[in-house]
């Protein structure tokens, strides 16, 4: 079977449907990537790549969507702007993409097209060829809901009936990642979300227990993202704490300036095999951290942000698993809780045990076989 995994061109987006991908063809499945952003096989576990984001840039497109809804975009950057920026701006985002995959699919005929929630190029395509589509979910947002938003874009509309859509078919099969003690029920297949192998190694001194409280702050993946940056503030309000801090590809005057001495730097490192060692982690919001640090069974600080950033920390505070807290409250007094309450610790490791209760992507691959084969006897 030849299956066609569809994401954003944004290494974030990509990421969490690797392990899936691998599975399927670890069962002996022909597996390809149409993605973007500079991701290439390395990122991908040595899955074959096409990029079909082309010349889009998006940067111009995200600057064309706030030109074109300021008062939505000013909503956005505080995270309380629902669906309808997401929707347009990845609606947008799809119509550059569009011609693209479905070229692809058309010269290499996948069977299934397996595609994340904003990345509904994949369904186009998928409907083109009268192949069935699933949806991956890749965070804890839902996915039905999303690729609902991007439908109501104009370009996106534009581009459904460039190709002679009115619509697109419900998905053959939904995949939800999101532990339902974290967002309620979903519709759809379980799947535990699995932290991907990225590349690269983390150094030695990052894969063995630290002697006191180790404390990873990371950012975002997407290139030029702007948005809260925990790392100097975590910094600073670790001079006074007994804890190792390790800042994970900082910047600015994290990057250059003189740090504590429990302060450390580091470059890319793959956060599967560094959670495993630390206490907790400080983030920026994004699903992948996220659901990493939930899967190691840590307790999270994650910074209330732009689009989902919020409602993902808002979510993990509710679970008692994380705490939600803006860049400029983060303190000595914070970080201290962050690593020593041991309800914080609990909750996370509850949602642990229910995130390693959940299929793991080899026991999904007779699922999509079967959405297939009912495909080719249909």
């Amino acid at each position: 079977m030849k299956i066609l995994v569809v994401a954003a061109p944004l290494l974030g987006h990509v990421l969490p449907l690797v392990p899936l991908a691998v599975a399927l063809r670890e069962a002996g499945h022909e597996v390809r990537v149409a993605c973007g952003g500079g991701v290439t096989e390395v990122n991908t576990r040595g899955l074959p790549v096409d990029d079909v984001a082309g010349g889009l840039h998006l940067g111009r497109v995200t600057a064309g969507v706030v030109l074109r809804r300021p008062g939505s975009a000013v909503r956005e950057r505080g995270g309380r702007a629902g669906t309808a920026v997401v929707g347009e701006l990845f609606g947008r985002v799809n119509a550059g993409l569009v011609d693209a995959v479905v070229d692809l699919a058309r010269r290499w005929r996948p069977d299934l097209v397996v595609h994340e929630p904003l990345a509904v190029a994949g369904a186009v395509a998928a409907a083109r060829l009268g192949v069935p589509a699933v949806l991956q979910e890749n965070s804890l947002a839902d996915g039905p809901a999303l690729v609902a938003a991007t439908l109501t874009s104009p370009a996106l509309r534009a581009a459904l009936h460039h190709h002679g859509l009115d619509d697109l078919p419900a998905p053959a099969l939904v995949l939800t990642v999101a532990p339902r003690s974290v967002v309620g029920p979903r519709a759809g297949l379980p799947l535990r979300a699995v932290p991907p192998e990225a590349g690269g190694e983390a150094p030695e001194w990052l894969r063995r227990p630290c002697y006191r409280p180790r404390i990873v702050v990371s950012r975002s993946t997407a290139p030029g993202a702007s948005g809260a940056d925990p790392a100097r503030a975590v910094a600073a309000a670790a001079v006074a704490l007994d804890a190792e801090v390790v800042l994970v590809r900082p910047r600015g005057h994290a990057a250059h300036r003189g740090l504590a001495g429990s302060v450390r730097r580091t470059g890319w490192v793959p956060l599967n095999q560094v959670l495993p060692h630390a206490t907790a982690l400080v983030h920026h919001g994004g699903a992948g951290s996220a659901l990493g640090a939930l899967a190691a069974g840590l307790p999270q600080l994650v910074v209330p942000g732009a689009g989902d950033r919020r409602s993902t920390a808002e979510l993990l505070a509710a679970r008692g698993a994380a705490l939600a807290v803006p860049v400029r409250e983060i303190t000595t007094d914070v970080l201290s809780h962050l690593v020593r309450d041991p309800g914080l610790r609990c909750a996370a490791q509850e949602v642990q045990r229910e995130m390693a209760g959940m299929p793991a992507p080899a026991r999904l691959v007779d699922a999509l076989e079967e959405v297939a084969r009912h495909r080719l006897r249909a």
